[in-house]
């Protein structure tokens, strides 16, 4: 008889271990392009494709500032996997509404334009041959046009919660993360939540011992709920002080704010709030754990992907 390993330290017996490691039915979570759920899309980041050409650190911003003064509007922060957890600072030329007299008469921007769409003709790629008709530009543009999740693709497994955030437009978000515009401030609520946080440990991909996060496997799949309206209303002030609290610590990088070790107090507080509602709303008992809850939310995904599928059919 097969037996599973449980928190507290003992093991069980059981009739049936399914794919996930669980005492329940056979469910396979399958990859699909779209959410079972109304919500916003989740996509990739912007795609520079540019041999490092459009990237700019914290001294050639300096400089590229104090030199052409009058083209800074050019400068945006970027925010790629490592800039994101550890709060490393780097910087990209966004060239979206440049004309071409302003690249041609900035030296700085013409050679590093330049640069890329000769990086781009020499490779055996179609498409990005095909993209150095636009050097100045990145190859793929997905920014999103109001405040955005941001979530890494990748994270460690020693955290309790995904770093995830809710970012301002003006922050140009590269492929190394996953986006969701068009989110609002309960949907981070969710997505940071100790339910959601149980679901993408079963479902997720590994990278060494790192989460491997996904729009088609995680997000795509995951039950989201029908809501109440004061549910929505106290999901979102609790959500947003995980966002309040985070300010007090403007030195500190994600990666120190989720450490199990450093994580502070108050912060951890507001998380359990935000749990805590959670759960409440999806009717589970604060005592269960994520094996119980992980297998409630399979059972959802069965019922979610057997009705969207049997509707598409239908059409």
């Amino acid at each position: 008889m097969p037996r599973i390993f449980n928190p507290d330290g003992t093991f069980e017996d059981v009739d049936h271990i399914n794919f996930y490691l669980l005492n329940g039915s056979d469910i396979f979570v399958k990859s699909r392009s779209t959410p079972l759920c109304p919500v916003p899309q989740m996509i990739a980041g912007s795609k520079p494709t540019d041999d490092g050409n459009l990237i700019l650190s914290e001294d050639e911003k300096n400089y590229f500032i104090e030199k052409y003064p009058k083209d800074k509007k050019f400068i945006r922060q970027l925010m790629g996997a490592e800039d994101f957890i550890h709060n490393k600072k780097r910087y990209c030329l966004w060239l979206v509404d440049a004309t071409p007299d302003e690249i041609r008469n900035n030296k700085f921007i013409y050679e590093r334009v330049k640069a890329v769409k000769e990086f781009r003709l020499k490779s055996k790629k179609i498409p990005t041959q095909k993209s150095a008709e636009s050097p100045h530009l990145f190859q793929e543009i997905r920014q999103p046009n109001g405040n955005y999740i941001l979530v890494p693709s990748t994270t460690s497994h020693l955290r309790k919660y995904i770093p995830i955030d809710y970012v301002s437009p003006e922050i140009i978000c590269t492929n190394a993360n996953l986006m969701i515009p068009d989110a609002e401030v309960w949907h981070f609520g969710i997505l940071t939540s100790k339910v959601h946080m149980a679901w993408t440990k079963a479902v997720c991909g590994r990278l060494g011992s790192s989460l491997r996060y996904s729009a088609k496997i995680v997000y795509n799949n995951f039950a989201w709920m029908n809501m109440e309206f004061g549910d929505y209303a106290e999901l979102i002030l609790a959500a947003g002080k995980i966002l309040k609290v985070r300010k007090n610590y403007p030195d500190a990088s994600l990666a120190d704010l989720y450490d199990e070790v450093t994580m502070p107090k108050d912060l951890r507080a507001a998380h359990r709030e935000v749990d805590k509602i959670v759960m409440r709303i999806y009717g589970y008992d604060e005592s269960w754990n994520e094996e119980e809850i992980v297998i409630d939310l399979l059972k959802r995904y069965e019922f979610l992907k057997n009705y969207v599928d049997e509707n598409k059919n239908e059409r």
